[in-house]
């Protein structure tokens, strides 16, 4: 097969077909031989690339205001009320900015065509977009086969037939919607001889409207040529994504300035001197609670200038944490605005919605460490604390079975078909196996006793858990590696389906898999994996099974560490940062030892339904390098509060349980006009998520929080 070369002629024929001029963004390919093949790299040696300009190139591309503070003055007291209330406000704003429009046409076909019947009309979704297929060859029928890009070592899938052309100059015509999410590669071949006729790879737009022409070249020469034209451009998907950035990031930027004007001095005066009147600075200090000063020139009271306080004892730090992993939970929950990139993985890789649990349980680990250590100082019987420990860990799998349960979208809640394991029984068990481990080795003055070995005392303190958790470990592997898989070759890591050439495609998930149908059964297991859209798998797979419950110990356990150095450290800024590198570097490094620095080819993919240790490890490293910054911003310097992560992060089960149970009501879900608007879906998802944070915002000034 040749390389591309734009068809000026072709330009002007279509042209002249149709109102319009659409411009020739495809490949003139060669005719070859033989039946479709997996697209692996022996596909793409061949042809190359047809890039359109409309098109995104290349493979994947991976997310009431409050009035003016009277008289500044107040702003430590009211900047929590102040952005909570502003998150809202940026939601109502990037809603205007979005406002529906037109709904751009979707499935029409272009002027040249209006005389196609109706049953080539194809309705398009969200990420698809129409490809008509014009076969000009006399007596050959075409068979087109597709895969994605992101779909490793795949068979390719038969996409549509196109019967021969009738008379020439008129041409058969077939139309059929195709995958904008990731890159495609088609395959087109002769239905009866069997062959290939010609092959091309095309990153098709969202909502955009393709041909692709194939007839004899004119040269004479008795070559087949398969052009690709653009006959509507895409539109731009990921542009709600950007306004709503932008958005975000003003209202950043806008409270940052506002903080910096008020702390101050001559701001604030200029302030007060604006606001002159006895009445005003008394209701202000009445209503806000700010501490006042007499002037000593007219006798007035006038508020003082805000600074800021003291570091509070509890690290505001690890909540923070808490509250964007929890936030970002409950975006990607909601749906993240239809975005493949807000949605799990298909199978190998990271999207943002792999990152959210992973965090949430490392900074767990931290909180148990930070809160038994204190506990155990005042004396508190160990026997007694393995009680609460026990007792929360019950309470988390209960709620996780009965109340968060996805097969209740199966109809009411069956015993016969409930899912065992899930997000928050993983949690409950991660938590009970981490916390006690901790409770039997604790020793209240751990970080005194190992004064003579500083530099090292977070870790020789704790080298029995470390022991265990590298025995732990071990098991991991050894099953994962070693158990043998019935049908399956053993250590098998991949999807199943038509991964890896279809040779496998009741071995989804190898070893865990395996392990979670025999132990709980299929009944009991996640019905709806994510590689079953991509992968096309048939076996049932729950990405918080069992072996993978392993993994999440391990690094609830590098959460614990992470507690320890801020405690064992505390004071000592610059220790605690070096550690922090230190740590994320040597994860990282790990990672991409075991990964080869590749999606796909390494020795441990990071992959998050099998909670790979090469995922643990990737992102362990991306926690502690949150931390390190986190940390000098918000507890040392106190640069930044935490708000509006901090609430959430405060009552992490209440606004998790909550966006479950009443994620199908209003106000958190509505009719959209479209429901295949990206744009509708976000602006949707954007106004439930702050809806949650305002209520833990609430929540928080009342005090109330829920503690299990």
């Amino acid at each position: 097969m040749t390389g591309a070369r734009p068809l000026a002629a072709e330009e002007r024929r279509a042209g002249a077909r149709g109102g319009g001029s659409p411009r020739s963004a495809g490949r003139e390919l060669r005719g070859g031989g033989g039946l479709p093949r997996s697209a692996g790299r022996e596909l793409r040696g061949g042809g190359g690339r047809g890039v359109a300009a409309q098109a995104a190139p290349g493979r994947k591309r991976q997310p009431e205001l409050a009035a003016a503070v009277a008289g500044g003055m107040s702003v430590a007291a009211g900047a929590g009320r102040v952005l909570a209330a502003l998150l809202l406000a940026a939601s109502v704003l990037s809603a205007a900015l979005l406002a529906p429009g037109d709904a751009p046409e979707r499935g029409v076909a272009p002027a040249p065509l209006r005389d196609l019947d109706h049953k080539k009309h194809v309705e398009l979704k969200m990420d698809q977009a129409l490809l008509l297929i014009h076969n000009e060859l006399l007596g050959t029928s075409l068979t087109v086969y597709w895969t994605s890009e992101g779909c490793y070592h795949c068979l390719y899938q038969a996409l549509v037939n196109v019967s021969r052309s009738g008379k020439p100059g008129k041409p058969s015509i077939a139309a059929v919607a195709v995958s904008t999410q990731h890159g495609s590669i088609l395959q087109l071949n002769d239905t009866l001889e069997e062959r290939e006729v010609c092959r091309l790879e095309y990153k098709f737009g969202e909502f955009g409207n393709y041909s692709i022409l194939v007839k004899h070249r004119s040269n004479g020469v008795n070559e087949i040529a398969c052009d690709l034209v653009v006959n509507k451009n895409p539109v731009d998907s990921n542009l709600p994504v950007t306004v709503a950035f932008l958005v975000g990031l003003a209202l950043i930027i806008a409270v940052s300035l506002l903080r910096f004007l008020l702390s101050l001095d001559d701001f604030n005066n200029w302030i007060s001197k604006a606001i002159n009147t006895r009445e005003t600075d008394r209701l202000i200090n009445s209503e806000l609670g700010s501490p006042s000063r007499a002037d000593p020139l007219s006798g007035d009271t006038q508020p003082e200038a805000w600074r800021p306080s003291a570091p509070p004892s509890r690290l505001r730090c690890v909540d923070t944490f808490r509250g964007i992993a929890l936030i970002l939970m409950v975006f990607v929950n909601y749906g993240g605005g239809k975005y493949w990139y807000f949605k799990h993985a298909s199978w190998n890789g990271l999207t943002v919605a792999d990152l959210v649990f992973p965090w949430f349980v490392f900074i767990m680990g931290s909180s148990i460490f930070l809160s038994m250590t204190p506990i155990l100082q005042r004396g508190c019987s160990k026997f007694k604390l393995l009680g609460k420990i026990a007792w929360r860990s019950f309470l988390l799998i209960c709620i996780g079975i009965v109340i968060v349960n996805p097969n209740y979208c199966l109809g009411p809640l069956s015993w016969d078909k409930v899912r065992i394991p899930g997000v928050l029984q993983r949690l409950g068990v991660t938590y009970f196996v981490v916390a006690v481990i901790e409770l039997l080795f604790a020793k209240p003055d751990n970080c005194a006793l190992e004064r003579s070995c500083s530099s090292l005392r977070d870790i020789t303190s704790s080298w029995p858990q470390w022991l265990f958790i590298l025995m732990l470990e071990s098991v991991w592997l050894s099953l994962t590696f070693f158990l043998p898989v019935p049908g399956c070759p053993t250590g098998y890591l991949g999807p199943g389906g038509i991964g890896d050439f279809g040779k496998y495609p009741n071995c989804t998930g190898g070893a865990a898999g395996y392990i979670d149908r025999v132990l709980l059964g299929d009944d009991h297991l996640y019905q709806h994996p994510s590689a079953a859209v991509l992968y096309h798998t048939h076996v049932v797979y729950d990405p918080e099974g069992i072996l993978g419950t392993i993994n999440s110990i391990v690094i609830a356990f590098l959460g614990v560490q992470a507690g320890k150095i801020l405690l064992c450290y505390k004071d000592q800024t610059k220790a605690i940062l070096i550690r922090f590198t230190a740590w994320c570097c040597i994860l990282g490094l790990i990672s991409v030892a075991l990964t080869k620095a590749s999606e796909n080819e390494g020795f441990i993919p990071v992959n998050k339904n099998l909670w790979s240790i090469s995922y643990v490890t990737t992102l362990s490293s991306f926690a502690f390098f949150i931390l390190l910054v986190l940390y000098p911003i918000v507890d040392v310097k106190g640069l930044w509060t935490g708000t509006p992560f901090f609430y959430p992060g405060m009552n992490s089960i209440l606004v998790y349980v909550g966006h479950e149970v009443f994620k199908n009501y209003f106000p958190f879900q509505w009719k959209l006009e479209d429901n295949q608007s990206h744009k509708e879906h976000l602006i949707q998802n954007i106004v439930a998520t702050a809806l949650w944070v305002f209520i833990a915002y609430a929540l928080y000034k009342k005090k109330v929080f829920l503690k299990i």
